[in-house]
């Protein structure tokens, strides 16, 4: 009983080093998604504290610069919604990669067969994380045909 208690547990040391083996390159994906979030949310304070500036000085705004303050407040708020949607695909991604890992280290120790959840895990996590870059993408190209440089 003894002897057989001692194989099953090497079994299942090796089974663990496996999955920490596998789950290493979901790992660096993680910290490259978080390197992403938080150029994402970056750039989300900064449409709001800009959305905030000028909330403030439509207060004061003359009839004619009042117009053009609500113009660039739409872009604004439209840019935000992009970019919203682009933060939560890419922490859909993180969470997806998670789930991956998880996956991973449970059918290592109950020792089962996850290769077809993790793989459709994985596609789902690069699916979404596609389509984040992608609103990411339109944000920048928004903000960008926005861009006004010099006096109005």
């Amino acid at each position: 009983m003894q002897a057989g208690n001692v194989i099953e547990l090497e079994f299942t040391d090796v089974a663990v080093a496996h999955a920490i083996q596998l789950a290493v390159a979901p790992v660096f994906l993680l910290s490259g998604i978080g390197a992403m979030l938080a150029v994402m949310t970056s750039r989300l304070g900064r449409i709001i504290d800009r959305a905030r500036d000028l909330e403030e000085r439509l207060v004061d705004a003359s009839p004619e610069f009042f117009s053009t303050l609500q113009t660039d407040l739409r872009m604004l708020s439209r840019r935000a919604k992009l970019i919203y949607l682009a933060i939560a695909l890419c922490t859909t991604t993180a969470l997806l990669v998670c789930a991956v890992i998880a996956f991973l280290f449970v059918s290592a120790f109950l020792q089962f067969d996850a290769s077809v959840v993790v793989a459709l895990l994985f596609i789902a996590a690069m699916s979404t994380f596609v389509l984040g870059l992608l609103w990411f993408l339109r944000e920048i190209y928004v903000g960008t045909i926005s861009l006004r440089i010099g006096p109005r």
